[in-house]
């Protein structure tokens, strides 16, 4: 008998990852370098361009501030971008989910190993500005170790919901409209560059909603200190967004994949 996970069979799950991680050697210079290099520029733009004029925000030196605020950035372009992109290709153009189907693989499993796959890696490119910002002045701190794990459950999250949006697409070109008008604003109120408590109320309070906005929360607990009260709600926050986002991928592309 087959072992599972939940609904879930580990054979069908790692199959499917080892191909992700086969497949992923053919190309992982250029996505590193795409998922690591522009968040930060980010940093580095903002932390010193706005540093030179901001000397602390928060009560942290404006570098500090952005270069953790900035890991929420580069998890973000990690898993939304080949969540969205990538999905698309393989079901409409390469018809790579259709090959993985015909073998003892259902939607729900392949789902969960590309998400898996691509939450590991935005985990691991998340950590880029944090390193960086380590360069120019942030003080190590035994918390750190956690932010990957953080980055995995965010970029599981985002991963789905790349998925699931390009389920829904017809084209490619509709991606513009997923990308300015809601993963650009999200980015904007996370809280990643300034505080959202000079937002007006009613965009403070729809922060709260942001992913993202939890995901930059975390990681400067992580990085200066928890508090536990707060941090278990990000937390709770960013697990309900993954599991929300896994069930809602399988769901819609299980309507495209199978008639």
């Amino acid at each position: 008998m087959k072992e599972r996970i939940g609904r879930l069979e580990r054979p069908a799950l790692m199959g499917v990852l080892v191909r992700e991680i086969i497949n992923f050697s053919s190309f992982w210079r250029s996505s590193t370098f795409s998922a690591t290099v522009e968040p930060t520029v980010y940093l580095l733009a903002f932390g010193f361009g706005f540093g030179s004029l901001v000397s602390t925000v928060g009560g942290y030196d404006y570098v500090d501030y952005v270069g953790t605020g900035t890991v929420a950035t580069a998890v973000l372009f990690s898993s939304a971008f080949p969540g969205m992109f990538g999905t698309f290709i393989k079901y409409k153009f390469q018809r790579t989910y259709d090959a993985i189907l015909a073998a003892p693989v259902d939607t729900e499993e392949l789902v969960t190993a590309e998400s898996l796959w691509i939450g590991i890696r935005s985990g691991t490119y998340g950590c880029a500005p944090m390193i960086v910002a380590i360069f120019f002045g942030l003080n190590p701190s035994w918390g750190m170790l956690l932010v990957p794990f953080i980055g995995f459950i965010a970029g599981f999250g985002w991963a789905n919901f790349g998925i699931a949006i390009a389920a829904r697409m017809n084209s490619i070109d509709n991606f513009s409209y997923v990308i300015s008008a809601v993963l650009t604003p999200l980015f904007l109120v996370a809280g990643t560059f300034f505080p959202i408590d000079g937002l007006p109320e009613w965009a403070q309070v729809l922060a709260q909603l942001n992913p993202l906005y939890h995901l930059v929360q975390l990681v400067r607990s992580a990085v200066f200190g928890f508090h536990a009260g707060s941090d278990l709600i990000h937390l709770g926050v960013l697990v309900a967004w993954a599991m929300i986002t896994w069930r809602v991928a399988v769901r819609w592309l299980a309507k495209r994949l199978i008639d």
